[in-house]
């Protein structure tokens, strides 16, 4: 377990989006920056960043812009170690690999997570009430979030931070499509990470995650750790490996900073008029998952919506889920439905969370098994 990083880790940056009051701790200012111990022979990668001048070149850029100490964050870089594995597993699939939401779906939605789940909202059921009523999250789209993301911590990933992020800052694969793009993004996620453990006297090799540099219960990273997760158990610092609560709290605050409207439904049934002809498929696609148009527009354009979805009280977007061979499956997506998508932006993703949320609130009002007889 991560005891020193979650007994660290604290909201005090400066390049904080503050959250409220209450959010903000502060770090004693007579703490001093942990030295970043050499790599460990179980760290597995390949060579060390030390001997990359453009790696050395970003360290002095970054102790720079941030006013970090110059020698510690040349040390933490050039120690980091290339994962071989991590460029790999950040390419797309190959073209014409058809989307499947079915095959999708029954990786996440299955009788592990729900029982999993299960378990987490009865150990949780005080905090996960709590964090419905002052955000307006519902208690299943977070369990739906944990679930999907670590099966309620059991996979939290193994890969160093450090070395996944350095990584994906100095050896992006090229072949992927917007390649500079991403890299440009794990060069702002490597320079909070190494803000963060600095100002909180972290060692950066001690954090362990996912191969894109994701921490903790819901897999943040740490430009989101900074910005959106909150003490919400109340001892005084944020946890997100090994807090349930500080996890339900950070995601349910992470949606309100993302447009989340309590009360509104994620998405609705939709069918499309008996006239193909009537039916402009293109059109009501071409704005993808965000939401565009309104009821009636989606209606004029060739969608059949239920009487709920017609009085919905903001825009909607069609949501097309490829199914392989077979036909696509639809939904009308609200902007509650795109909220989901800004923790992962697919909409296979957002339906696995919305579908596996649901069955697991579906599980816990079951009326236990009828064991009479036995």
């Amino acid at each position: 377990m991560l005891k020193t990083l979650s007994n660290a880790i604290i909201l005090i940056a400066a390049c904080a989006t503050p959250i409220s009051a209450s959010a903000q701790k502060h770090q004693n200012p007579g703490e001093t920056q942990a030295a970043a111990k050499p790599p460990s022979a179980a760290a597995n990668g390949g060579p060390a960043y030390a001997t990359r001048p453009e790696a050395l070149q970003f360290a002095d850029d970054l102790a720079e812009r941030r006013d970090l100490d110059r020698e510690w964050v040349r040390q933490a870089i050039g120690q980091a170690r290339f994962l071989p594995q991590v460029p790999r597993l950040m390419l797309p699939p190959p073209k014409g690999q058809a989307k499947n939401w079915q095959l999708y779906r029954s990786r996440f939605i299955d009788p592990v997570r729900i029982r999993a789940g299960l378990r987490f909202w009865q150990d949780n059921a005080e905090t996960l009430a709590r964090a419905e009523s002052e955000f307006g999250v519902p208690a299943e789209i977070i369990v739906g979030i944990i679930g999907v993301e670590t099966i309620y911590g059991q996979q939290m990933g193994n890969f160093r931070v450090m070395d996944a992020l350095a990584t994906l800052v100095f050896d992006f694969p090229a072949a992927h499509p917007r390649a500079a793009e991403r890299a440009e993004f794990f060069r702002r996620e490597l320079e909070q990470f190494l803000s963060l453990t600095h100002r909180t006297n972290v060692d950066p090799f001690e954090p362990r995650g996912s191969y894109a540099g994701a921490m903790g219960l819901a897999q943040f990273m740490p430009s989101s750790w900074v910005r959106y997760a909150i003490d919400f158990d109340g001892d005084g610092r944020v946890d997100l490996f090994n807090s349930p609560a500080d996890a339900i709290g950070s995601v349910a605050n992470y949606f309100v900073a993302h447009g989340w409207k309590p009360g509104m439904p994620t998405h609705y049934a939709v069918q499309f008029d008996a006239d193909p002809a009537r039916v402009q498929l293109d059109e009501l696609l071409a704005p993808d998952i965000l939401p565009s148009f309104s009821p009636a527009s989606m209606q004029a354009k060739g969608a059949v919506l239920d009487a709920a979805a017609a009085q919905h009280a903001g825009p909607l977007a069609l949501v097309e889920l490829q199914n392989g061979g077979e036909a696509p499956s639809y939904v009308a997506g609200t902007e509650n439905f795109y909220a989901v998508t800004r923790y992962n932006w697919s909409s296979y993703y957002a339906m696995a969370v919305i579908e596996l949320g649901r069955e697991i609130a579906a599980a816990r009002a079951a009326p236990p098994p009828d064991n009479a007889g036995h």
